[in-house]
């Protein structure tokens, strides 16, 4: 199976990831990935490339690669659109940059408020709210979720979003959700992969019926550029993975990626390279084995790269933990 129901909808297991692509590449990325078969794209207002995604997307619909009901489109919601005045404008926004009428999934990208910036000052914000400030820092906004959350179920009463779920939460702020929603997430969308496997936050999303999308699937090839992540993070390099591969017959990324999709998670890595579209997708007509499954699991060193408790702090002059 390479798809899952979200919601009403139904949505690849594949998706293409779009951060930290290159908005000169993006519009190419995103024609190539759709001519490669992809009918899943996961952006954000925060990417600073939803225009060009857009125009990949114009283009692929003009030589009829694909029709627009055949893609599955996801943006997010930035932190500083929080407050409930500004949650609608903010999907308009990425609407109008990709081009689109509706979206198919809107997530909050971080359960984080920030101060407003206006569209006008800078798009998209990021994390620094005055950056001409004698000291430039991140700056947080009592906005609370319970709010957020109400008015993103109020885009799906206007049709301007099919589904709408969460990024980045923790159990207890699921849980917390799950008492006030008057419309369910539909999708939890968190970094996971063998070195972070999330097992009780996977469980506690499965009890309440949320399906799950792990980003990074691949660990820690999208933070080394970063300076996230060392490259002898690779769990490419991890002997039970190669040994899987050897086996299959395929790649060590391969294997991981049918590690997620095999446990149950939607993944959405990032590439522009069109050799690795392929490969990537290129994960249906294997299976690992029980055994093969267990031991990448147990790989897990609870080792999260994309963590505000770390990067905030380290880059924005205010330490904000989110994970404990």
């Amino acid at each position: 199976m390479d798809s899952i129901t979200v919601g009403s909808g139904t949505m690849p297991l594949i998706g293409l990831g779009l951060w930290k692509i290159d908005e000169s590449d993006t519009a190419a990325a995103v024609v190539e990935a759709i001519r490669a078969g992809y009918r899943h794209l996961d952006s954000a207002a925060d990417y600073a490339n939803e225009a060009a995604v857009g125009e990949g997307i114009k283009r692929a619909l003009a030589e009829g690669l694909c029709k627009r009901e055949d893609l599955w489109v996801t943006s997010k919601l930035w932190n500083t659109y929080h407050d409930p005045a500004h949650v609608e404008a903010a999907c308009q926004r990425s609407l109008d940059d990709l081009g689109l009428e509706y979206l198919d999934l809107y997530l909050v990208h971080f359960p984080i408020a920030q101060p407003f910036v206006e569209f006008s000052d800078r798009y998209p914000p990021g994390w620094i709210t005055d950056e001409n400030a004698a000291e430039p820092r991140m700056e947080v906004a009592a906005v609370p979720l319970s709010d957020t959350w109400g008015a993103m179920e109020t885009l799906v009463d206007r049709g301007l979003v099919r589904e709408i779920g969460i990024c980045n939460y923790n159990s207890a702020l699921i849980h917390d959700l799950m008492t006030y929603a008057k419309r369910p997430p539909a999708m939890l969308q968190i970094e996971a992969h063998p070195y972070l496997s999330q097992e009780p936050l996977l469980r506690t999303a499965a009890g309440y019926d949320i399906p799950v999308t792990a980003f990074s699937p691949l660990g820690a090839l999208s933070y080394v550029a970063l300076d996230m992540a060392t490259g002898s993070e690779s769990v490419l390099e991890e002997p039970v993975v190669i040994a899987a591969a050897q086996r299959v017959e395929r790649t060590p990324a391969q294997v991981v990626l049918r590690w997620a999709v095999q446990r149950g998670t939607a993944i959405i890595p990032k590439t522009s390279r069109p050799e690795r579209l392929l490969e990537n997708r290129s994960i249906f007509d294997f299976v690992l084995s029980e055994a093969e499954m267990s031991a990448i699991s147990g790989l897990n060193r609870h080792r999260r790269f994309n963590d505000p408790g770390v990067f905030c702090e380290a880059a924005f002059n205010r330490f904000h933990a989110i994970y404990d």
